[in-house]
């Protein structure tokens, strides 16, 4: 849990019960003293919360509002950022998950040009809303088959060990 949520689920949970002390609650005081002492860490938190989703198939930008919803302040987001192979493995995990692209179920009898186009735009706005960058969703969209689509996240360079 990041300092900001803890300090947010405290107030919260202290005006639930009815706070009978004077004044403001020293809760911001209490969030200080646990980061000190190591119990709150939002570097580590940031760390495994984009690995979290970045292992899911979720892109950078859905992972940066994540960590903007917790509270992680903007030089942490950044250090935080997956690699270019990172990036690209990211969205060929979500095209898997979701049988997108090469994953795709091949519909019995084929299709027309206008539902083909219907669906790839389908596709490729799933993979936009789930943070991906746009080259990345058309790049793994186009992939002929699982195969290339792999070579292509290999084309990425070494993917990074993420906590």
């Amino acid at each position: 849990m990041s300092a900001a949520k803890l300090e947010t689920y405290l107030k919260r949970k202290l005006a639930e019960r009815g706070w009978a002390g004077a004044g403001e609650p020293p809760v911001g005081d209490l969030v200080a003293r646990f980061v000190q002492a190591g119990y709150v860490d939002d570097a580590a938190y940031a760390r495994m919360k984009a690995g979290s989703l970045r292992r899911r198939g979720y892109g950078e930008r859905r992972i940066g509002q994540a960590l903007d919803a917790a509270g992680i302040a903007a030089e942490e987001r950044q250090s935080v950022t997956g690699s270019e192979a990172s990036q690209r493995a990211a969205a060929l995990a979500f095209a898997r998950r979701r049988r997108l692209g090469p994953f795709a179920v091949a519909a019995a009898g084929g299709m027309d040009r206008a539902v083909q186009r219907a669906a790839r735009e389908k596709q490729l706005a799933a993979l936009l809303r789930a943070g991906h960058r746009a080259d990345h969703a058309r790049d793994v969209l186009d992939a002929a088959d699982p195969q290339a689509a792999e070579a292509w996240v290999a084309e990425g360079g070494e993917l990074e060990n993420d906590a």
